[in-house]
């Protein structure tokens, strides 16, 4: 060993003419558990071009000179500093002080002197899931963040993201960064990521003007390293499965409820016994058919495929960091290759290529220059594809055959809906092409002439993305055929016909187009003192972003001025005063300032601390500030709107004249939506393993545009005007809590996160209402209301000594509802505030556990939420009959008969009701679960096996995603109730190797 560190220490001498004069110190850096930290980079503070990395062992050699400053930078990004007391080894520790904390604009800081709430995931947690969408993979992974899944194609498949809940009753969405710059984050891949951050007190997105009020997902991409490189390569296949598809009624259970219904509304059968009798035994298949159209048109397995080459490395003056990543993924579509040429198949391909450049071109001048090239294509069924699913939860299994007895499609008038298999094969299809450019580059100088500790840099970045469909589509003839009867004895046999073939059509179209412009300029300066450290950054940026469309063009800029200061490691104070400025506001009201003040405290630090064992870590911190927004509800609403009026009565015998007339009145004393945000938090560290990290907060939000509709009277003849009126108030707590140890060959960690988000509506202009009760003032955000059902009708004796129930006649097995006011009517005001909302939980929670030993390991994160409610809406599954739409086996067994009076669900109808399809406590269904996320099991290849191999890893995995949910929504995913295309889960196995 001492051989390896003499020789380490020699090429130091040789490469770096300013030792000579300097002592040679070794030293070893650890992490918090002792295990060798390799390929941090040291370097003199004083002089950072002296600089030398860690080994395999995590030992260095470096000439210095007691007295020196050493700074140390992990592969991680990790900081810390150490002093040279001596010429004694240096043992330097890599602990939970030294982890990243970024805020932007080039500005990052250690977790010992952050006074803002932020929180991290790793590359490591974001990669133990086999998600194609990054998005997909922070289920549960970051502290403060609610992360909902979403329906829909595997290419629109995004999550939907909200930091500390709602907030406002105008815009609630976060703003997305990649690298400093807003950027989707649904087209990155995972592999590419080193780390996505969540920035949510007032100190932490202040310095994003406008665009930070409602919080801000940070991601950081991965970068090159000096002196190393590092070959990473990696294989990921899914088997997927479609979860929890309705099981739709079969024929001759559809044609008896219909049957009922038709009884329940007072009308004859449709179906008669003959009918009836032919669909229980299937004797007459293309008269009376029992198609299964879920099972007909979807298969049961799909399939996805990941693979990446990675490339991180550099030397003294460059760094790079390369990406080629593939993906895959092909759905639940059956026989979509039934034509000559192309396929029908719900199918998306994406490829990602980065490269992330860091130069040194001098010692004082620095450069970074960001690529990502992003190609993907989605493919899809022709004419069907955007009514595919609607199709299959609205068709009866008895409305006709795929096909009749001589080939021709099935379909008739009654059913006008698409034949989903007609469809799928014979409609042509439809195809997507996206480009995508993001690029950037960065120049930062030293600017040490003027004064010591100044330094300058500015930044320019151009997105673009464009999206062009093309497709060949084509109609087709369908028939179906049915009984004549006379007295109930079918007599002869009668065909409709419809629809006209015809040959493929080709169109093309331009899809989705943007254009985004960013220009950012520092000029930063730090200084040391004897007991202090000061840094300031004067910030301004600009963007412009450029849809297609009309008023889609948007113009902002920020200048900000930031201060941090911290005294003997103790105390530390930060001070950003920012001034915003956006296109999209009124004249005159174009700019807004925003201040925050945040200060920490690190406990642990104090001498009073010093001999504490169980405390390795310890920090306060508080945060206030005033935001402001750039949010408006509609365009240019501090002018009078205009639109169409009625025909005037003025005619010349031919024709009539159409008039206009006053729309939405102007809003008149323009103001700035903005929130007064306060955080109190602390993070602490104990026994050497045990993180905890807690916060809880408040926030203000007013000014909030809300119509002035509710003090005005109908009278007034015209749309009243947006005001800034409303106000919103949110409150809540976070705390996060983790444990890692490693004792010998064992590891093993379990964590937990817990967040709580509540608010109330204060003032939002609310008309008054007859009863406290029907109020939404002083209520949640989007809270639900609705009916309180207190069963259902027995029989007409009671629906005659009950109240009387306004919204239509009722009968027999109609719900029942709560007279809230006694007034012996049932109407609009008996409404009651009954579950939560259905966008966003108030409680959002993880936990995780894992352990590796000899290499062999698994880990598991399971994500829930509570406080969160769904509409059972959804046509056919919880709706049945009407306007001919089939019927849920879920439904017809938890009817209403006169046999099952104690049902869940009301009395079959064709007929639409408006007593039993309203919000009721029974539509409105407690949405609570918990899911397993992710679940995986793994080998790691021994060290001694690698080196025979020439690897630095290799580890294979087999990965359960998505694989079950705890929660009371029987046959739908609570995250996503109503008519999509199927979430999955998914069975991965996979390998990544390290050279």
């Amino acid at each position: 060993m001492k051989t390896k560190i003499l020789a380490l220490a020699m090429l130091c001498l040789l490469s770096i003419g300013s030792f000579a004069q300097s002592d040679l110190i070794t030293g070893k850096v650890t992490d918090r558990w002792g295990e060798p930290v390799s390929g941090a980079l040291i370097s003199l503070v004083s002089n950072p071009e002296v600089r030398v990395s860690t080994d395999a062992y995590g030992n260095f050699a470096i000439g210095v000179e007691v007295g020196d400053q050493l700074a140390i930078v992990t592969r991680e990004l990790e900081t810390t500093t150490a002093e040279v007391v001596d010429q004694n080894d240096i043992e330097v520790v890599i602990d939970y002080a030294s982890k990243p904390v970024n805020l932007g604009f080039g500005i990052s800081q250690r977790m010992a002197e952050s006074t803002a709430s932020i929180s991290t995931t790793s590359s490591e947690e974001i990669n133990r899931s086999s998600a194609l969408s990054l998005s997909n993979s922070l289920y549960g992974n970051a502290l403060g963040l609610t992360s909902m899944q979403n329906g829909g194609a595997v290419w629109e498949d995004y999550a939907d993201f909200s930091i500390r809940g709602l907030k406002t009753l105008s815009n609630n969405n976060v703003l997305v960064l990649v690298d400093g710059l807003e950027r989707s984050i649904g087209t990155l891949s995972r592999e590419e990521v080193e780390s996505v951050s969540i920035l949510k007190d007032a100190a932490a997105v202040a310095l994003y003007g406008f665009r930070g009020i409602n919080g801000v997902i940070s991601v950081t991409t991965k970068r090159g390293r000096y002196n190393s490189m590092d070959i990473d390569v990696s294989y990921d296949h899914a088997f997927t499965t479609p979860l929890r598809l309705p099981d739709f009624a079969n024929g001759y259970t559809y044609a008896s409820a219909y049957n009922e219904a038709l009884e329940n509304d007072g009308q004859p059968a449709k179906y008669n016994a003959y009918e009836m009798d032919a669909l229980k035994n299937g004797t007459a298949p293309f008269l009376y058919p029992n198609v299964d159209w879920v099972n007909e048109t979807l298969k049961e397995e799909g399939s996805s495929n990941i693979y990446n080459v990675g490339i991180r490395g550099g030397g003294s003056k460059m760094r790079y960091y390369t990406l080629l990543n593939l993906e895959d993924n092909s759905g639940f579509i059956k026989d979509t290759e039934t034509n000559d040429g192309y396929s029908t198949q719900m199918k998306y391909s994406k490829a990602n290529i980065r490269t992330n450049l860091d130069v040194d071109l001098s010692e004082k001048t620095k450069a970074e220059v960001n690529l990502l090239g992003i190609i993907s294509e989605h493919n899809r069924p022709g004419r069907i594809h955007g009514t595919l699913m609607d199709n299959l939860y609205t068709l009866p299994s008895a409305a006709y055959p795929i096909k009749t007895y001589d080939g021709i499609w099935g379909g008739n008038e009654t059913w006008t809906t698409t034949n989903p298999v007609a469809g799928v094969q014979n409609t042509g299809y439809a195809r997507s092409h996206a480009r995508s450019l993001f690029a950037d580059v960065k120049l930062t100088q030293d600017l040490d002439l003027i004064t010591e500790g100044l330094s300058g840099s500015f930044r320019i970045g151009y997105d673009n993305y464009a999206e062009f469909w093309e497709g060949k589509t084509r109609g087709y003839q369908y028939a179906s055929d049915r009984l004549g009867f006379n007295n109930g004895i079918p007599v002869d046999t009668i065909r409709t016909a419809g629809g006209e073939s015809s040959d493929l059509s080709f169109s093309r179209s331009l899809g989705t187009q943007n254009r985004h412009f960013n220009f950012l300029a520092n000029l930063d300066y730090e200084a040391s003192f004897t007991s202090s450290e000061l840094f300031t950054s004067l910030i301004y940026s600009q963007e412009r972003i450029v849809f297609n469309g009309q008023h889609n063009t948007y113009n902002r800029q920020n200048l900000a001025g930031y201060a941090h200061y911290t005294m003997h490691n103790k105390y530390i104070a930060d001070l950003a005063l920012v001034v915003s400025g956006s296109n999209r506001l009124a004249p005159n009201h174009k700019y807004g300032f925003s201040p925050t003040l945040s200060a920490a405290w690190v406990i642990s630090n104090e001498s009073f601390m010093q001999g504490i064992g169980a405390v390795d870590f310890l920090k306060l911190r508080a945060s206030a500030g005033m935001i402001n927004s750039d949010y408006i509800p509609a365009v240019n609403i501090w002018e009078q709107s205009y639109d169409g009026g009625s025909s005037y009565p003025f005619t010349d015998g031919f024709n009539s004249y159409g008039g206009i007339r006053e729309g939405r009145l102007p809003t008149r004393d323009f103001k700035l939506e903005r929130a007064f945000k306060y955080n109190l938090g602390l993070d602490a560290v104990l026994y050497k393993g045990l993180t905890i990290t807690a916060d809880g907060y408040f926030e203000r939000r007013s000014n909030i545009f809300v119509p002035e509709s509710g003090q005005n009277s109908a009278v007034l003849g015209a749309s009243s005007a947006y005001v800034n009126a409303g106000i919103v108030d949110s409150r809540g707590i976070e705390i996060g809590i983790d444990y890692e140890k490693i004792k010998g060959d064992l590891s093993y960690f379990v964590g937990a996160k817990y967040t709580l988000a509540k608010n109330e509506i204060v003032e939002q202009l609310e008309a008054p209402r007859a009863y406290d009760y029907l109020k939404t003032t002083g209520q949640p955000v989007s809270q639900l209301f609705g009916l309180q059902a207190v069963g259902f009708f027995i029989d007409e004796a009671e629906i005659a000594n009950s109240p009387v129930q306004q919204f239509s006649a009722v009968k027999p097995g109609d719900i029942k509802y709560k007279d809230q006011n006694e007034d012996g009517f049932i109407n609009e005001f008996d409404v009651v505030p009954m579950g939560y909302n259905t966008a966003v939980p108030e409680a959002y929670f993880s936990f995780e556990l894992g352990a590796e030993y000899k290499g062999l390991g698994f880990d598991a994160l399971f994500q829930g939420a509570a406080n969160y409610s769904a509409l059972l809406n959804t046509k056919s599954v919880y709706r049945p009959l009407v306007d001919n739409t089939t019927i849920s086996n879920h439904y017809y067994e938890n009817r209403w008969t006169p046999a099952n009076v104690f049902a869940r669900y009301p009395r079959l109808t064709t007929e639409s009701n408006d007593n039993n399809y309203r919000n009721n406590s029974i539509w409105i269904a407690d949405a609570s679960f918990l899911k397993l996320r992710t679940i995986e099991l793994y080998y790691k290849v021994p060290k001694s096996v690698l080196e025979n191999l020439r690897m630095k890893s290799a580890k294979l995995y087999v990965r359960g995603m998505d694989l079950f949910s705890i929660d009371g929504i029987d046959i739908s995913d609570p995250e996503v109730i109503g008519v999509s295309y199927p979430t999955s889960k998914s069975i991965n196995i996979g390998v990544a190797i390290g050279l």
